[in-house]
Protein backbone atom coordinates (compact mmCIF):
# COMPACT_ATOMS: atom_id res chain seq x y z
CA UNK A 1 0.00 0.00 0.00
CA UNK A 2 1.07 3.66 -0.94
CA UNK A 3 0.97 6.27 1.80
CA UNK A 4 0.14 8.97 -0.62
CA UNK A 5 -0.12 9.44 -4.81
CA UNK A 6 3.75 10.95 -4.48
CA UNK A 7 5.33 7.72 -2.99
CA UNK A 8 3.40 6.03 -5.90
CA UNK A 9 4.82 8.13 -8.36
CA UNK A 10 8.61 7.99 -6.84
CA UNK A 11 8.42 4.10 -6.31
CA UNK A 12 6.12 2.57 -9.35
CA UNK A 13 7.98 1.99 -12.62
CA UNK A 14 10.77 4.02 -11.42
CA UNK A 15 8.98 7.31 -10.81
CA UNK A 16 7.38 7.22 -14.83
CA UNK A 17 4.04 6.85 -13.26
CA UNK A 18 0.77 8.48 -13.96
CA UNK A 19 1.86 9.60 -17.85
CA UNK A 20 -1.07 8.58 -20.31
CA UNK A 21 -3.90 9.17 -17.63
CA UNK A 22 -2.60 12.80 -17.37
CA UNK A 23 -2.37 13.79 -21.11
CA UNK A 24 -5.73 14.50 -20.78
CA UNK A 25 -5.44 16.16 -17.21
CA UNK A 26 -2.42 18.28 -18.91
CA UNK A 27 -4.51 19.55 -22.07
CA UNK A 28 -7.11 20.74 -19.27
CA UNK A 29 -4.80 22.44 -17.26
CA UNK A 30 -3.13 23.92 -20.66
CA UNK A 31 -6.32 25.33 -21.81
CA UNK A 32 -7.21 27.15 -18.01
CA UNK A 33 -3.68 28.72 -18.45
CA UNK A 34 -1.86 26.87 -16.09
CA UNK A 35 1.62 25.13 -17.36
CA UNK A 36 1.92 24.37 -21.43
CA UNK A 37 1.36 25.38 -24.30
CA UNK A 38 -1.01 28.09 -26.37
CA UNK A 39 -1.33 30.45 -23.84
CA UNK A 40 -2.14 33.97 -25.28
CA UNK A 41 0.21 37.02 -24.98
CA UNK A 42 -1.11 40.33 -24.07
CA UNK A 43 -0.50 42.05 -27.06
CA UNK A 44 0.09 40.98 -30.72
CA UNK A 45 4.12 39.99 -30.41
CA UNK A 46 7.17 40.67 -32.86
CA UNK A 47 9.12 38.00 -31.64
CA UNK A 48 8.21 34.38 -31.01
CA UNK A 49 11.20 33.30 -29.16
CA UNK A 50 14.58 34.95 -27.66
CA UNK A 51 18.37 33.09 -28.70
CA UNK A 52 20.61 34.82 -25.58
CA UNK A 53 23.95 34.45 -26.16
CA UNK A 54 25.60 35.21 -22.92
CA UNK A 55 29.21 36.54 -22.83
CA UNK A 56 30.07 35.78 -19.47
CA UNK A 57 32.60 37.82 -17.65
CA UNK A 58 31.78 41.22 -19.18
CA UNK A 59 33.26 42.28 -22.99
CA UNK A 60 34.94 45.42 -23.02
CA UNK A 61 32.53 47.60 -24.99
CA UNK A 62 34.95 50.33 -25.06
CA UNK A 63 37.33 47.95 -27.11
CA UNK A 64 34.07 46.23 -29.21
CA UNK A 65 31.25 48.66 -30.25
CA UNK A 66 31.29 51.64 -27.63
CA UNK A 67 34.05 54.57 -30.20
CA UNK A 68 35.80 56.62 -27.71
CA UNK A 69 38.07 58.78 -30.10
CA UNK A 70 39.42 60.64 -26.63
CA UNK A 71 40.86 57.20 -25.17
CA UNK A 72 43.06 57.59 -28.37
CA UNK A 73 43.96 60.97 -27.79
CA UNK A 74 44.09 60.59 -23.64
CA UNK A 75 46.01 56.70 -23.73
CA UNK A 76 47.80 56.88 -20.28
CA UNK A 77 47.04 60.34 -19.29
CA UNK A 78 45.75 60.02 -15.36
CA UNK A 79 42.56 61.29 -14.45
CA UNK A 80 39.76 61.59 -11.24
CA UNK A 81 36.66 58.75 -11.70
CA UNK A 82 34.01 58.18 -9.41
CA UNK A 83 34.70 54.66 -9.47
CA UNK A 84 31.12 53.19 -7.15
CA UNK A 85 33.09 51.12 -5.04
CA UNK A 86 36.19 53.60 -4.27
CA UNK A 87 33.40 56.46 -3.63
CA UNK A 88 31.50 54.03 -1.14
CA UNK A 89 35.33 53.25 0.45
CA UNK A 90 36.41 57.03 0.54
CA UNK A 91 33.27 59.45 -0.56
CA UNK A 92 35.32 60.32 -3.14
CA UNK A 93 36.94 59.33 -6.83
CA UNK A 94 40.12 58.33 -7.31
CA UNK A 95 42.82 58.92 -9.65
CA UNK A 96 42.80 55.94 -13.08
CA UNK A 97 45.05 55.76 -15.83
CA UNK A 98 42.78 55.95 -19.14
CA UNK A 99 43.57 52.85 -21.94
CA UNK A 100 43.28 53.75 -25.30
CA UNK A 101 41.16 50.12 -26.99
CA UNK A 102 43.84 47.28 -28.05
CA UNK A 103 41.33 46.82 -31.22
CA UNK A 104 41.34 49.36 -34.13
CA UNK A 105 37.71 50.82 -34.60
CA UNK A 106 36.16 51.42 -38.09
CA UNK A 107 32.24 52.32 -39.47
CA UNK A 108 30.61 49.50 -40.69
CA UNK A 109 27.65 48.59 -43.24
CA UNK A 110 25.55 51.16 -44.89
CA UNK A 111 24.53 52.20 -41.99
CA UNK A 112 27.83 52.86 -40.83
CA UNK A 113 27.94 51.27 -37.09
CA UNK A 114 31.56 51.96 -35.47
CA UNK A 115 33.00 48.95 -34.67
CA UNK A 116 36.41 47.02 -33.69
CA UNK A 117 38.08 44.41 -35.52
CA UNK A 118 37.93 42.41 -32.24
CA UNK A 119 34.63 40.70 -33.86
CA UNK A 120 35.16 40.99 -37.76
CA UNK A 121 32.38 38.35 -38.75
CA UNK A 122 29.77 39.52 -36.83
CA UNK A 123 30.87 43.33 -38.27
CA UNK A 124 29.05 42.30 -41.46
CA UNK A 125 25.85 42.00 -39.84
CA UNK A 126 25.71 45.32 -38.44
CA UNK A 127 22.80 46.66 -40.39
CA UNK A 128 20.82 43.83 -38.81
CA UNK A 129 21.37 44.94 -35.21
CA UNK A 130 20.36 46.95 -32.90
CA UNK A 131 23.12 48.52 -30.39
CA UNK A 132 22.08 49.81 -26.74
CA UNK A 133 25.35 52.08 -25.76
CA UNK A 134 23.91 53.26 -22.60
CA UNK A 135 22.81 50.21 -20.60
CA UNK A 136 23.84 50.24 -16.76
CA UNK A 137 22.63 47.32 -14.71
CA UNK A 138 23.06 46.56 -10.70
CA UNK A 139 26.32 44.15 -8.88
CA UNK A 140 29.71 44.84 -9.66
CA UNK A 141 30.88 41.29 -9.07
CA UNK A 142 30.17 38.65 -11.42
CA UNK A 143 27.89 36.34 -9.34
CA UNK A 144 25.33 39.38 -8.17
CA UNK A 145 25.40 40.54 -11.55
CA UNK A 146 24.76 37.69 -13.49
CA UNK A 147 21.93 36.96 -11.06
CA UNK A 148 20.53 40.25 -12.02
CA UNK A 149 20.79 39.75 -15.68
CA UNK A 150 18.98 36.32 -15.23
CA UNK A 151 16.48 36.43 -12.51
CA UNK A 152 15.79 40.79 -12.02
CA UNK A 153 17.79 39.86 -8.27
CA UNK A 154 21.31 40.26 -7.19
CA UNK A 155 20.24 38.10 -4.39
CA UNK A 156 16.82 36.72 -3.82
CA UNK A 157 15.94 33.48 -5.24
CA UNK A 158 13.95 34.72 -8.28
CA UNK A 159 12.52 33.13 -11.77
CA UNK A 160 15.22 33.31 -14.49
CA UNK A 161 13.73 35.24 -17.70
CA UNK A 162 13.30 31.98 -18.94
CA UNK A 163 11.13 30.54 -16.27
CA UNK A 164 8.93 33.86 -17.06
CA UNK A 165 8.75 33.71 -20.63
CA UNK A 166 7.72 29.65 -20.38
CA UNK A 167 5.03 30.80 -17.49
CA UNK A 168 3.94 33.61 -19.87
CA UNK A 169 3.50 31.81 -22.84
CA UNK A 170 3.98 28.16 -22.46
CA UNK A 171 5.72 26.49 -25.63
CA UNK A 172 5.92 25.79 -29.65
CA UNK A 173 6.43 22.17 -29.39
CA UNK A 174 5.11 19.59 -26.28
CA UNK A 175 7.99 17.07 -27.83
CA UNK A 176 10.74 19.29 -26.54
CA UNK A 177 11.26 21.97 -23.95
CA UNK A 178 9.86 25.31 -24.22
CA UNK A 179 13.43 26.31 -22.21
CA UNK A 180 17.02 25.34 -22.74
CA UNK A 181 20.13 26.45 -21.42
CA UNK A 182 23.38 24.93 -23.26
CA UNK A 183 26.62 24.63 -21.92
CA UNK A 184 25.74 26.56 -18.55
CA UNK A 185 28.56 27.44 -15.90
CA UNK A 186 28.24 25.87 -12.61
CA UNK A 187 29.11 29.30 -10.66
CA UNK A 188 27.98 32.80 -10.24
CA UNK A 189 24.29 31.76 -10.11
CA UNK A 190 24.52 28.60 -11.59
CA UNK A 191 21.23 26.68 -11.83
CA UNK A 192 19.58 29.99 -10.41
CA UNK A 193 20.22 31.38 -14.13
CA UNK A 194 17.97 29.44 -15.55
CA UNK A 195 16.00 27.79 -12.15
CA UNK A 196 12.32 28.30 -12.20
CA UNK A 197 12.01 29.33 -7.73
CA UNK A 198 8.24 29.87 -7.06
CA UNK A 199 7.47 29.06 -10.17
CA UNK A 200 5.64 25.62 -11.16
CA UNK A 201 8.50 23.55 -11.21
CA UNK A 202 7.71 22.83 -15.46
CA UNK A 203 8.96 26.43 -16.38
CA UNK A 204 12.40 25.68 -15.03
CA UNK A 205 14.89 25.66 -17.89
CA UNK A 206 16.63 22.60 -19.09
CA UNK A 207 20.19 22.02 -19.13
CA UNK A 208 21.92 20.74 -21.90
CA UNK A 209 25.78 19.82 -20.97
CA UNK A 210 27.53 22.51 -18.87
CA UNK A 211 30.82 24.80 -19.06
CA UNK A 212 34.02 23.63 -19.34
CA UNK A 213 32.95 20.21 -21.10
CA UNK A 214 32.90 19.44 -25.24
CA UNK A 215 29.92 20.71 -26.67
CA UNK A 216 29.96 17.31 -28.45
CA UNK A 217 28.63 15.99 -25.09
CA UNK A 218 25.72 18.76 -24.45
CA UNK A 219 23.10 16.26 -24.36
CA UNK A 220 19.71 15.62 -22.36
CA UNK A 221 20.54 13.05 -19.90
CA UNK A 222 19.13 9.87 -20.13
CA UNK A 223 16.93 10.35 -22.84
CA UNK A 224 17.34 6.70 -24.24
CA UNK A 225 16.54 3.56 -22.48
CA UNK A 226 19.26 0.98 -23.23
CA UNK A 227 17.44 -1.51 -21.17
CA UNK A 228 14.21 -2.03 -22.90
CA UNK A 229 12.37 -2.75 -26.25
CA UNK A 230 10.45 0.41 -27.35
CA UNK A 231 7.93 -1.98 -27.16
CA UNK A 232 8.58 -2.93 -23.31
CA UNK A 233 8.55 0.82 -22.67
CA UNK A 234 5.25 1.09 -24.98
CA UNK A 235 3.21 -1.89 -22.69
CA UNK A 236 5.12 -0.26 -19.30
CA UNK A 237 3.39 3.15 -20.18
CA UNK A 238 0.20 2.20 -20.49
CA UNK A 239 0.14 -0.10 -17.70
CA UNK A 240 1.41 2.60 -15.18
CA UNK A 241 -1.38 4.75 -17.31
CA UNK A 242 -4.39 2.51 -16.75
CA UNK A 243 -3.12 2.09 -12.63
CA UNK A 244 -2.69 5.77 -12.42
CA UNK A 245 -6.27 6.78 -13.62
CA UNK A 246 -7.41 6.00 -10.54
CA UNK A 247 -5.23 8.57 -8.54
CA UNK A 248 -6.11 11.57 -10.86
CA UNK A 249 -6.55 14.66 -8.77
CA UNK A 250 -7.63 17.79 -9.80
CA UNK A 251 -5.77 21.00 -8.07
CA UNK A 252 -2.28 19.74 -6.98
CA UNK A 253 0.18 21.82 -9.23
CA UNK A 254 3.34 20.23 -7.53
CA UNK A 255 2.56 16.45 -8.50
CA UNK A 256 1.04 17.97 -11.81
CA UNK A 257 4.25 19.41 -12.79
CA UNK A 258 6.15 16.39 -12.06
CA UNK A 259 3.62 14.12 -14.32
CA UNK A 260 3.63 16.91 -17.33
CA UNK A 261 7.67 16.66 -17.05
CA UNK A 262 7.73 12.59 -16.96
CA UNK A 263 5.03 13.19 -19.77
CA UNK A 264 7.59 15.06 -21.66
CA UNK A 265 10.62 12.66 -21.32
CA UNK A 266 8.21 10.18 -22.50
CA UNK A 267 8.06 11.86 -26.01
CA UNK A 268 11.65 13.85 -26.21
CA UNK A 269 12.72 10.08 -26.44
CA UNK A 270 11.60 10.39 -30.12
CA UNK A 271 12.14 14.01 -30.64
CA UNK A 272 15.02 15.04 -29.06
CA UNK A 273 17.36 13.28 -30.13
CA UNK A 274 16.78 14.20 -33.64
CA UNK A 275 16.59 17.58 -32.96
CA UNK A 276 20.26 17.63 -31.73
CA UNK A 277 21.48 15.95 -33.84
CA UNK A 278 24.00 18.00 -36.29
CA UNK A 279 25.00 15.21 -38.48
CA UNK A 280 21.46 16.08 -40.17
CA UNK A 281 22.87 19.31 -41.60
CA UNK A 282 24.91 19.94 -44.80
CA UNK A 283 28.24 20.59 -44.85
CA UNK A 284 28.30 23.85 -45.94
CA UNK A 285 25.92 24.60 -42.78
CA UNK A 286 28.58 23.18 -40.28
CA UNK A 287 31.34 25.38 -41.70
CA UNK A 288 29.05 28.16 -41.76
CA UNK A 289 29.06 27.80 -38.33
CA UNK A 290 33.14 27.06 -38.06
CA UNK A 291 32.39 23.87 -36.87
CA UNK A 292 35.10 21.27 -37.70
CA UNK A 293 37.84 24.23 -36.81
CA UNK A 294 39.50 23.85 -33.83
CA UNK A 295 38.81 27.38 -32.49
CA UNK A 296 35.04 28.02 -33.93
CA UNK A 297 33.99 24.03 -33.50
CA UNK A 298 32.72 24.36 -29.80
CA UNK A 299 30.41 27.22 -29.56
CA UNK A 300 29.60 26.64 -32.96
CA UNK A 301 27.92 23.94 -32.00
CA UNK A 302 25.95 25.58 -29.38
CA UNK A 303 24.75 28.38 -31.71
CA UNK A 304 23.71 25.12 -34.37
CA UNK A 305 21.95 23.48 -31.66
CA UNK A 306 19.89 27.06 -31.10
CA UNK A 307 18.86 27.27 -34.56
CA UNK A 308 17.62 23.82 -34.44
CA UNK A 309 15.69 24.33 -31.18
CA UNK A 310 14.71 27.66 -32.13
CA UNK A 311 13.35 25.80 -35.74
CA UNK A 312 11.83 23.55 -33.47
CA UNK A 313 9.60 25.78 -31.06
CA UNK A 314 11.87 25.91 -28.23
CA UNK A 315 10.65 29.41 -26.54
CA UNK A 316 13.84 30.61 -24.85
CA UNK A 317 17.09 29.49 -25.39
CA UNK A 318 20.60 30.47 -23.57
CA UNK A 319 23.97 29.84 -25.56
CA UNK A 320 26.58 29.93 -22.64
CA UNK A 321 30.12 31.24 -23.62
CA UNK A 322 31.86 30.83 -20.53
CA UNK A 323 33.62 28.82 -17.45
CA UNK A 324 33.04 27.87 -14.19
CA UNK A 325 36.14 30.10 -12.70
CA UNK A 326 35.45 32.71 -10.59
CA UNK A 327 37.33 35.05 -12.77
CA UNK A 328 35.25 33.46 -15.92
CA UNK A 329 35.97 34.17 -19.84
CA UNK A 330 35.62 37.47 -20.63
CA UNK A 331 37.40 38.75 -17.30
CA UNK A 332 40.24 40.02 -18.48
CA UNK A 333 41.75 42.14 -15.38
CA UNK A 334 45.31 41.81 -15.94
CA UNK A 335 45.52 39.99 -19.94
CA UNK A 336 43.23 42.17 -22.22
CA UNK A 337 44.77 40.71 -25.11
CA UNK A 338 42.98 37.36 -24.27
CA UNK A 339 39.64 39.43 -25.36
CA UNK A 340 41.09 38.19 -28.78
CA UNK A 341 41.27 34.55 -28.31
CA UNK A 342 37.33 34.42 -26.81
CA UNK A 343 36.20 36.60 -29.83
CA UNK A 344 38.16 34.16 -32.27
CA UNK A 345 36.15 31.93 -30.75
CA UNK A 346 32.87 32.94 -31.15
CA UNK A 347 32.62 35.51 -33.61
CA UNK A 348 32.65 33.15 -36.94
CA UNK A 349 29.84 31.04 -35.10
CA UNK A 350 27.78 34.00 -33.87
CA UNK A 351 27.77 35.29 -37.88
CA UNK A 352 27.01 32.28 -38.74
CA UNK A 353 23.82 31.78 -36.61
CA UNK A 354 22.82 35.46 -37.82
CA UNK A 355 23.42 34.33 -41.91
CA UNK A 356 21.53 30.99 -41.35
CA UNK A 357 18.45 32.54 -39.38
CA UNK A 358 18.06 35.21 -42.22
CA UNK A 359 18.35 32.87 -44.80
CA UNK A 360 15.54 30.52 -43.59
CA UNK A 361 13.54 33.76 -42.25
CA UNK A 362 13.39 33.08 -38.56
CA UNK A 363 15.57 36.16 -37.83
CA UNK A 364 12.26 38.23 -38.58
CA UNK A 365 10.56 36.78 -35.63
CA UNK A 366 13.48 35.61 -33.66
CA UNK A 367 15.04 37.87 -30.86
CA UNK A 368 18.70 37.47 -30.40
CA UNK A 369 20.08 38.79 -27.71
CA UNK A 370 24.05 39.44 -26.94
CA UNK A 371 25.91 40.94 -24.30
CA UNK A 372 27.19 39.80 -20.57
CA UNK A 373 26.63 40.70 -17.44
CA UNK A 374 28.23 43.97 -17.68
CA UNK A 375 31.06 45.97 -19.47
CA UNK A 376 34.40 46.88 -18.48
CA UNK A 377 36.40 50.01 -17.69
CA UNK A 378 37.82 52.60 -19.93
CA UNK A 379 40.87 52.40 -17.64
CA UNK A 380 43.57 50.33 -16.83
CA UNK A 381 43.68 47.71 -13.87
CA UNK A 382 46.70 46.66 -12.44
CA UNK A 383 49.74 45.92 -14.34
CA UNK A 384 47.91 48.20 -17.21
CA UNK A 385 47.24 45.16 -19.21
CA UNK A 386 43.41 44.88 -17.82
CA UNK A 387 40.52 46.26 -17.23
CA UNK A 388 38.16 46.48 -14.25
CA UNK A 389 34.06 45.07 -14.14
CA UNK A 390 32.06 48.22 -15.32
CA UNK A 391 28.13 47.90 -14.19
CA UNK A 392 27.73 52.09 -15.20
CA UNK A 393 27.58 52.42 -18.73
CA UNK A 394 28.67 49.02 -21.48
CA UNK A 395 26.50 48.15 -24.81
CA UNK A 396 24.62 44.73 -25.67
CA UNK A 397 23.01 43.98 -28.98
CA UNK A 398 20.01 43.05 -30.11
CA UNK A 399 18.61 41.78 -33.42
CA UNK A 400 15.49 40.68 -35.26
CA UNK A 401 12.43 39.83 -33.67
CA UNK A 402 10.79 43.38 -34.09
CA UNK A 403 13.61 45.52 -33.24
CA UNK A 404 15.34 48.58 -35.45
CA UNK A 405 18.24 47.25 -37.79
CA UNK A 406 21.53 49.30 -38.36
CA UNK A 407 20.51 51.21 -35.37
CA UNK A 408 21.93 52.60 -31.89
CA UNK A 409 20.38 54.30 -29.28
CA UNK A 410 21.77 55.82 -26.09
CA UNK A 411 25.63 56.95 -25.54
CA UNK A 412 28.19 56.70 -22.29
CA UNK A 413 30.66 59.36 -21.60
CA UNK A 414 33.22 60.96 -23.85
CA UNK A 415 35.72 58.22 -21.82
CA UNK A 416 33.05 55.42 -22.16
CA UNK A 417 32.45 54.70 -18.25
CA UNK A 418 28.84 55.65 -17.63
CA UNK A 419 25.56 55.91 -19.30
CA UNK A 420 24.15 59.24 -20.08
CA UNK A 421 21.95 59.24 -22.58
CA UNK A 422 19.49 56.97 -23.68
CA UNK A 423 19.70 54.77 -20.52
CA UNK A 424 18.60 51.62 -20.55
CA UNK A 425 18.65 49.57 -16.82
CA UNK A 426 18.74 46.01 -17.42
CA UNK A 427 14.88 45.79 -16.35
CA UNK A 428 14.20 48.07 -18.86
CA UNK A 429 15.97 45.44 -21.22
CA UNK A 430 13.92 42.80 -19.39
CA UNK A 431 10.34 44.91 -20.08
CA UNK A 432 12.08 45.35 -23.41
CA UNK A 433 12.39 41.96 -24.65
CA UNK A 434 8.86 40.99 -22.70
CA UNK A 435 7.07 43.43 -24.56
CA UNK A 436 8.61 42.17 -28.32
CA UNK A 437 7.44 38.60 -27.01
CA UNK A 438 3.76 40.10 -26.31
CA UNK A 439 4.09 40.38 -22.53
CA UNK A 440 3.57 43.21 -20.43
CA UNK A 441 5.97 43.08 -17.36
CA UNK A 442 3.61 44.68 -15.62
CA UNK A 443 0.66 42.15 -15.54
CA UNK A 444 3.28 38.87 -15.62
CA UNK A 445 2.83 38.79 -12.57
CA UNK A 446 2.39 35.44 -10.00
CA UNK A 447 1.73 35.77 -6.33
CA UNK A 448 3.64 33.85 -3.12
CA UNK A 449 3.44 34.59 -0.15
CA UNK A 450 1.02 36.74 -0.21
CA UNK A 451 2.27 39.23 -2.74
CA UNK A 452 2.22 39.15 -6.55
CA UNK A 453 6.17 39.15 -8.22
CA UNK A 454 7.26 39.59 -11.44
CA UNK A 455 10.62 39.67 -12.79
CA UNK A 456 11.11 43.47 -13.12
CA UNK A 457 9.91 43.80 -9.74
CA UNK A 458 8.54 47.27 -9.44
CA UNK A 459 11.13 48.49 -11.84
CA UNK A 460 11.61 48.84 -15.49
CA UNK A 461 9.96 49.86 -18.88
CA UNK A 462 9.57 49.36 -22.19
CA UNK A 463 12.77 51.10 -24.91
CA UNK A 464 9.89 51.93 -27.46
CA UNK A 465 13.22 54.33 -29.56
CA UNK A 466 14.37 50.61 -30.16
CA UNK A 467 10.88 49.23 -31.91
CA UNK A 468 10.78 48.11 -35.53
Amino acid sequence: MFSSRRSFLQTTGCGFGYLAASALAQRQAWAAGTPGMGRQPHHAPRAKRVIFLFMQGGVSHVDSYDYKPRLLKDDQKIIDIADPRTVAKTGKGSPQRLKQPLWEFAQHGESGRWASNLFPHINRHVDDLCFLHGMHTEGVAHGPATLFMHTGTTSFIRPSMGAWVMYGLGTENENLPGFVTISPSLGNGGPRNYGNAFLPALYQGTPLGRSGLPSKEATIKNIVNTTWTPEQQRRQYELLGALNAQQLRPGDNEIEAVIQSYELAWRMQNKAPDALDLAQESESTLNLYGIGEKTTDNFGRQCLMARRMAEQGVRYIQVNYGDNSNNPAWDQHSNLPKHGDHAAAVDKPIAGLLTDLKQRGLLEDTLVWWGGEFGRTPYAERNGTGRDHNPAGFTVWLAGGGVKAGFAHGATDDIGFQAVEGKVHMHDLHATVLHLLGLDHEKLTFNYAGRDFRLTDVHGHVVKEILA
